[in-house]
């Protein structure tokens, strides 16, 4: 049987009497954003009562000719909501692997979860915008070995954080990354360390890595979400971990409006016909339901993918009229 690397926790990151699903923002704006704007809506998504704050780890839109994209980086900016928001927890969904070496990632990380008191998650992915890493300069190798990276970085990352709970030092001689007895790793707030988000539409590594390593496993968009997860269990069951010991997330685009009108526009906002097709554009009632489905399908966490990062009516209208009626309640807001 084969050992997995993630640290023991209750199901559902050691939650317990929930009822419903939690609800939370995915911020990807059609053309970037300022911190100002970032902050804005990251307040608005406490104030509605979500449970966190998640925003893509881009430094280009989907249109790479778009000079008005305005990039910013992951997390210098969600260290500046650490602390500036009080309750929401925090992450990205999910990280590019190959943007950050594995031990800076761990100390930039546990820096955002001291800074926050112990409210960040790491979502990590391979990456896969290849025009974005020649814009910047960001060297992007061929698939394969950006799942080898994957594997090892997480490896590294929650290798790193159990040493500094447990008071060792960490070594790595791996193929991408070697750590050299470090002595002194990055000590993040929450116990054992921040829960780690790892998904994706493969069938096969996406799967394996989780198992090992995740405390939430995401389905992605589109197709299939029920068989993701089943996929998920089998892995899971393959190395000896119970899989119950994981979340299971999904995405939802979500253009939701109080009128026809306000539909129109705000569906108009979403940013190519994939996701269009896959997402929930209509009333809240539309809205509700289309969650209610991925809950069905297995679903204990949403992420409304939000476009228009101005929009602060969009949140207070889905907080208002949809959130009453799927979400489990936050941890640290109020009875």
């Amino acid at each position: 049987m084969a050992e997995r690397s993630v640290p023991e926790r209750e199901p559902g990151t050691g939650r317990t009497g929930d009822s419903g699903v939690r609800m939370r923002v995915l911020m990807e704006p059609r053309h970037g954003s300022r911190y100002d704007e970032i902050l804005a809506l990251a307040l608005a998504t406490e104030a509605a009562g979500f449970d966190a704050f998640f925003r893509s780890d881009h430094l280009m839109g989907v249109d790479p000719h778009d000079t008005t994209y305005r990039p910013t980086d992951c997390w210098t900016t969600l260290g500046g909501l650490a602390r500036e928001t009080s309750r929401v927890r925090l992450g990205a969904l999910v990280g590019a692997a190959t943007f950050r070496e594995a031990g800076l990632l761990a100390t930039i990380v546990a820096s955002v979860d001291e800074m926050s008191g112990g409210r960040v998650e790491l979502g990590l992915g391979t990456g896969w915008y290849e025009r974005e890493h020649a814009a910047f300069g960001i060297p992007f190798p061929p698939i394969r070995d950006r799942f080898d990276r994957l594997e090892e970085q997480l490896a590294v990352v929650t290798g790193l954080w159990r040493a500094a709970r447990d008071g060792t030092s960490f070594s790595h001689d791996g193929s991408h990354h070697r750590i050299a007895d470090n002595h002194t790793p990055p000590h993040p707030a929450q116990d054992p360390y921040p829960p780690v988000i790892i998904g994706g539409t493969g069938p096969r590594r996406t799967p394996a890595i989780a198992a090992r390593f995740a405390d939430e496993f995401n389905g992605a968009l589109g197709g299939d979400l029920a068989e993701r997860y089943a996929v998920f269990d089998r892995a899971c069951e393959a190395i000896g971990r119970d899989p119950a010991t994981a979340r299971r997330s999904a995405v939802l685009p979500v253009a939701c409006g109080a009128d026809p009108a306000e539909v129109a526009r705000r569906g108009a906002v979403i940013g190519s016909d994939f996701m269009r097709d896959n997402a929930a554009i209509g009333s809240p009632e539309h809205v509700t339901d289309r969650i209610g489905r991925l809950a069905q399908a297995g679903a204990d966490t949403v992420y409304l993918h939000i476009y228009d990062i101005g929009d602060l009516d969009h949140i207070a209208l889905i907080g208002a009229e949809v959130l009453p009626h799927v979400a489990a309640r936050p941890e640290g807001a109020l009875q």
